[in-house]
C-alpha cells in the first residue's frame, strides 16, 4: 500500500465515526468525496454503502389542496413541501408551484435527489444548498391532472441514497442482467443478502443422467436462472414474491409414451414468448445451451395424485392454450394479496403506481398489455388508460393499494385471449386433470406464484422415493450450484 493510501484511510474511517456523532454537521462526509479519492480506495468503501435495494425511490408526500409534506431526506434531514396553484399566466386550468425548503444538511457537500410524479407528469431535480426551492408547472395538462392534484397531490420519491448512492446502485445491479461470471456472483450475492438464500456447492457433472422412464406426465419442472437478461428479472421476481425459482414448465406424456414438456413462456422462431409444447429431448437440450445457465429441479407428483391425474384432459387443455399467448397482462397482480403485507421494503404500492406512471409515459404499448387491461378488468371498464384509471378509482372511493388487491379471475378473457403465465398454466391443467377436486371451482390458479405452487402437497416429499440419479454424489462437494 502507497503512502498516500495508508494515511487516506484511516482519516476516512475517522471522519466517518465523527460525522456519525449525532447532531453534529461537519464539511464533509466519507461518500460524499469519495469519487474524487483513488479507485482503490474508493470503490471498496463504496460498495460497502450502497447496494441495489438504494435505486427504489422512497415516497415521502403527496402535498396538495389541503395537506403539506414533512420528512427526513437523505442529505437535508428538516424538508417541508406545499403546493401552489397559480392562475396568472393566461392559461383557463392555470398552473402550480411545488414548494420543497430544505434545511439540516448533514454535510456540506451533500445532496439530494427526488422524483416528482403525477398521472400525467414526470419530472426530476435535486438540492444541494439548504433554502426554499420551486418546481414550476407552467400549465396542467387537463382538468383531469388538476383535480387529481388537488384532491391526491403530486407524488414526491426521494431517491435515498443521493445523486452518488443511485448511481452506485446501477452498478450494483446492472451486473445482474451480465451474462458473465460477474453477473452469477451478482445475483447470487443478492438474493443471499436480501432472501437469505443459501446455495449448495454440487458436483460434477453438472448435468444429470436423467432416465426418462421416471418421468410421469404431471411431474413439475422449477427453472431457475442466475445470469443474463432473465437472470437479472428472475432474480428480482423472486425478491419480490418469495420464490426461489424463477420460471416453471410441466412433463406429459402421450398415448404412445413420449415425453413431452407443456411450457408458457417458450420462445418461438419469431421471438414471441407462447405457450407451446415440445419434445422433451429438444427442450433438454435448449436448457443444456442456454448461456443464462438456467438449474432445473424436477418435484414428482405423489403417487396418490399421480393415480388421480387425468392425462387426457390435460392434454386436452395444453393442446388448446398451445400457440396462445404468455400472461403478460396479470404477471404482476399474483403476489400483491394485501395492502402493505406483500411488499418487501422499500416497495410499497405507491411506488407501483409511479413505476407504472413512468412507463405508460416511455411505452404506452408495453403498459397497456402489462397492466392496464388488467386494471380496467378489476374495474369493469374498458379501454381506459392508466390516468383514467387512477381517476375512475378516485371517483369510485378506492385507493390504488386497494385496487391491486383486488382478485384476479380464471375466466377474464383479455384483448388475446385468456393470460396464463407459467404458473397458471400448469395449474389450469391441474385444474382440468382433476389434481383440485373436489374443491376446483373454488381455485383461481392466475392468483398463485410460483411459491405457492410448489408449496402445495401435491409433490412427493419422500427422498426415497425419488429416482436414484436424483441422489448420486449428494455427499460430494464441487464449486457449482
Amino acid at each position: 500500500m502507497s503512502h498516500a493510501l495508508r494515511i487516506t484511510v484511516p482519516l476516512l474511517l475517522i471522519l466517518y465515526g465523527i460525522a456519525s456523532v449525532g447532531g453534529l454537521k461537519v464539511p464533509f462526509r466519507p461518500k460524499d468525496i469519495l469519487p474524487a479519492l483513488p479507485r482503490q480506495v474508493a470503490w471498496p468503501l463504496l460498495n460497502s454503502f450502497h447496494n441495489a435495494v438504494d435505486l427504489l425511490p422512497l415516497f415521502v408526500g403527496a402535498p396538495g389542496v389541503n395537506n403539506s409534506a414533512d420528512w427526513k431526506g437523505a442529505c437535508f434531514y428538516k424538508n417541508d413541501a406545499w403546493m401552489e396553484f397559480t392562475t396568472s399566466n393566461g392559461s383557463e386550468l392555470g398552473g402550480g408551484v411545488l414548494h420543497i425548503k430544505t434545511s439540516k444538511a448533514h454535510s456540506w457537500t451533500c445532496m439530494d435527489l427526488y422524483v416528482f410524479v403525477t398521472p400525467y407528469r414526470v419530472t426530476w431535480d435535486y438540492y444541494f444548498i439548504s433554502r426554499d426551492h420551486t418546481l414550476k408547472i407552467e400549465e396542467w395538462e387537463g382538468a383531469e391532472e388538476l383535480e387529481y392534484v388537488k384532491k391526491n397531490g403530486m407524488s414526491i420519491f426521494l431517491m435515498p441514497s443521493g445523486m452518488l448512492g443511485t448511481l452506485l446502485a446501477l452498478w450494483d445491479i446492472l451486473p445482474l442482467f451480465s451474462n458473465t461470471g460477474w453477473g452469477q456472483s451478482a445475483n447470487i450475492a443478492f438474493l443471499k443478502k436480501h432472501m437469505q438464500a443459501s446455495f449448495e456447492h454440487r458436483p460434477k457433472p453438472w448435468v444429470s443422467n436423467i432416465n426418462q422412464s421416471d418421468i410421469h406426465s404431471g411431474d413439475f419442472l422449477a427453472i431457475s436462472k442466475i445470469r443474463g437478461r432473465w437472470g437479472g428479472f428472475e432474480t428480482l421476481e423472486k425478491w419480490v414474491t418469495g420464490a426461489y425459482a424463477g420460471h416453471t414448465a410441466v412433463c406429459l406424456r402421450d398415448a404412445e409414451g413420449k415425453l413431452w414438456v407443456g411450457e408458457s413462456g417458450h420462445e418461438n422462431e419469431k421471438g414471441e414468448d407462447v405457450i407451446a409444447v415440445i419434445p422433451w429431448e429438444e427442450w433438454l437440450d435448449e436448457q443444456q445451451k442456454d448461456v443464462s445457465n438456467p438449474h432445473v429441479a424436477l418435484l414428482p407428483l405423489h403417487s396418490d395424485l399421480r393415480a388421480k391425474f387425468n392425462a387426457t384432459a390435460a392434454w386436452a387443455y395444453v393442446l388448446d392454450m398451445s400457440g396462445k399467448p404468455y400472461g403478460y397482462h396479470n404477471m404482476i397482480f399474483s403476489w400483491i394479496d394485501t395492502l402493505t403485507d406483500n411488499y418487501p421494503p422499500p416497495l410499497d404500492s405507491h411506488l407501483v403506481v409511479s413505476v407504472m406512471t413512468i412507463w405508460n409515459r416511455m411505452q404506452p404499448d408495453y403498459a397497456a398489455n402489462m397492466w392496464n387491461e388488467a386494471l380496467n378488468k378489476r374495474l369493469g371498464t374498458n379501454d381506459l388508460d392508466l390516468p383514467s384509471i387512477l381517476i375512475e378509482t378516485e371517483e369510485r372511493g378506492l385507493s390504488f393499494d386497494q385496487l391491486l388487491t383486488i382478485p384476479e379471475k380464471d375466466d377474464w378473457f383479455y384483448s388475446d385471449g385468456k393470460s396464463t403465465t407459467c404458473i397458471a398454466f400448469i395449474l389450469e391443467m391441474y385444474k382440468e386433470a382433476g389434481l383440485f377436486d373436489p374443491i376446483s371451482s373454488s381455485i383461481q390458479v392466475t392468483e398463485f406464484t410460483i411459491r405457492d405452487a410448489y408449496m402445495l402437497r401435491f409433490f412427493d416429499d419422500n427422498i426415497t422415493n425419488l429416482p436414484s440419479w436424483c441422489n448420486e454424489n449428494d455427499e460430494e462437494t464441487s464449486d457449482q450450484f
